[in-house]
């Protein structure tokens, strides 16, 4: 039961089904709950029923008693002047997470040229039958520069999977801090930790093999934050019907930084400038300082303290936010400065957490879906290297067509699931099952697809670009998930399960050096597709048996389950 003040001040209870609310955030800072009166004397509208104001009325919101074209919230015609603080929040937001990518993948592109190739022993008994031949050189053909270092794929895999230590330790700090001391300061320092020792990535190369390792990991701890703070200041940004597309948009600038750090960082390694491959870190490094800079200026944690932010916008997204609480209204109003520090405080019910089923259900799918995808990512570039026998930069080039894919087809499963959710064809849980069964279960077709349609690179670049694009609508699936199980604890929640999805970030590279292991081969590339493909749909599979959209009763009563985790 809510219990909202309408335009006289009366407190006026409104009952809000669970399932349609169970999606939507509360805002918990102290600014938002002793700001201007005339924010909360806006009269609240649900469902296009106003609340009396002389007297208490009960009004059930029930699906029986509502039309499928009956938005949850009203939308208003005027929410403030262009440009709007939370669209400059998305858009850094967004290059942010291009920019940590970029310095994330490149090392996948240039490890292509880091490696003597021909150093490595190989099998000489494999078949002829079960390889791709070899292009013959064209007068057009540039002679491939041997690399530095003599590392084989079990070394390589170690390489590429450091960085991934260093990204599971910070997943879950960063996003208690982002609850905490709020995201902007997160985020930012996130990023520029990780820009720094992206350019110290060439000293540590030639230095020695381990220095490569610890600074990988270093600069994996920095970016480990990135995530679980945007996900934090989501929930004080964006308004609930725009929560999928907007999540969509900033999360998406990943793979905008895939598509252009992947050709270009192959076209710089195959340069002299800067040494050729060490380029690719200084350029990406550099460019992570100057998105800090602006980052720093232009953004803040929320719209209670932003100075630039029009009194319309701001009221628009803290009644919307509001508008749809599933907790008591009237308890939210009349909260002192002191309770909500003390609710910001309090001890987290870890023990509730941690034996949360519907968690375990994102947790399981996400591992799932980020070994298949970290297959794609960093083993991928050596696939078409050793196998198709690309040059870098076409290599490059096919290896970022789709992540550009992705990218739209994310966008646009997300504006499709915020119109049904809107217009209630849909519940809050089905969407989220939905649209991660897209994004499990068509990608990993294609990707036992390119194991079997051999040498044609058309077939290859159609299977990941064109199939492998519905990975894309993850963001519509279990990525929001988190906020409709506990809007306090969002930060939290996706920084544990965030955490263990990136295990496999250093785990898939590592196995698939094992099975590969000298043995450059179709078939024993299969071997790996399917192995990324079993896991990817298993994971999903848990996800629809286990999942919810309700919001847990530790996250409504928080000090009631903290209380029992520590008397248990």
């Amino acid at each position: 039961m809510l219990r909202a003040k309408n335009s006289r001040g009366v407190a006026a209870p409104v009952e809000v089904d669970g399932d349609d609310g169970a999606g939507f955030v509360r805002n918990y800072s102290a600014e938002d709950y002793v700001d201007d009166d005339i924010t909360f004397q806006n009269e609240l509208d649900i469902n296009s029923r106003t609340v009396n104001s002389n007297e208490d009325s009960e009004v059930s919101d029930t699906n029986e008693g509502s039309s499928a074209d009956t938005p949850l919230i009203r939308a208003i015609e005027d929410d403030g002047a262009f440009p709007k603080a939370r669209h400059i929040f998305g858009f850094m937001g967004f290059l942010g997470f291009a920019v940590v990518y970029a310095m994330r993948v490149n090392l996948s592109v240039a490890i292509v040229a880091m490696v003597n190739q021909t150093a490595i022993p190989q099998d000489n008994n494999t078949s002829v039958d079960d390889t791709c031949p070899v292009p013959p050189p064209t007068n057009n053909t540039v002679p491939a520069k041997e690399g530095d270092f003599v590392w084989d794929e079990a070394t390589q895999g170690l390489v590429l999977g450091s960085f991934f230590y260093g990204y599971v330790l910070t997943q879950v700090p960063g996003g208690r801090l982002a609850e905490l001391m709020g995201g902007k300061l997160i985020y930012g320092y996130g990023v520029l930790i990780t820009a720094i020792f992206t350019m110290l990535t060439p000293i540590a190369a030639y230095w020695d093999l381990p220095m490569l390792v610890l600074v990988r990991v270093l600069e994996g701890m920095g970016e480990g934050v990135t995530y679980p703070a945007m996900h934090a200041m989501l929930a004080h940004w964006i308004p609930p019907l725009e929560r999928n597309k907007f999540a969509a948009i900033v999360y998406a600038g990943s793979n905008i930084g895939t598509v252009i750090s992947m050709p270009l960082a192959g076209w710089l390694c195959s340069l002299d400038f800067l040494g050729g491959w060490p380029s690719a870190f200084y350029i990406f490094g550099l460019l992570g300082i100057v998105w800090f800079i602006f980052w720093m200026y232009l953004v803040y944690d929320k719209p209670s303290i932003h100075p630039r932010i029009s009194f319309k916008e701001r009221d628009y997204i803290e009644h919307s936010i509001r508008a749809m609480q599933p907790r008591n209204y009237n308890e939210l109003l009349s909260e002192t400065e002191s309770d909500v520090v003390q609710v910001t405080n309090e001890i987290i019910p870890w023990g509730s957490i941690l034996t949360s089923v519907p968690l375990w259900a994102i947790l399981v799918t996400q591992c799932g879906q980020s070994w298949a995808f970290y297959t794609q990512l960093t083993e991928l570039p050596t696939y078409m290297s050793n196998i198709l026998h690309f040059d870098i930069q076409s290599n490059a080039m096919l290896n970022a067509i789709p992540y550009f894919t992705s990218w739209i087809v994310g966008i646009a499963c997300s504006s499709l699931a915020d119109w049904m959710l809107e217009k209630r064809y849909i519940s809050l849980l089905n969407s989220y099952k939905l649209w991660n069964s897209i994004a499990s279960i068509i990608p990993s077709i294609g990707l036992l697809a390119t194991a079997y349609v051999g040498c044609n690179w058309i077939w290859v670049t159609v299977m990941l670009a064109g199939v492998g694009s519905f990975g894309g609508a993850v963001y519509a699936g279990n990525q929001m998930n988190h906020i409709a199980l506990s809007p306090r604890y969002a930060g939290t929640m996706y920084g544990l399960t965030n955490s263990a999805a990136n295990i496999c970030g250093f785990l898939a590279p590592y196995v698939i050096g094992l099975i590969i292991n000298h043995h450059e081969t179709l078939a024993q590339w299969r071997i790996v597709f399917w192995l990324a493909a079993g896991v990817n749909i298993g994971g999903n599979f848990i996800y629809l048996i286990f999942a919810s959209a309700t919001e847990q009763t530790w996250s409504r009563n928080p000090r009631l389950a903290a209380t029992q985790t520590v008397l248990s």
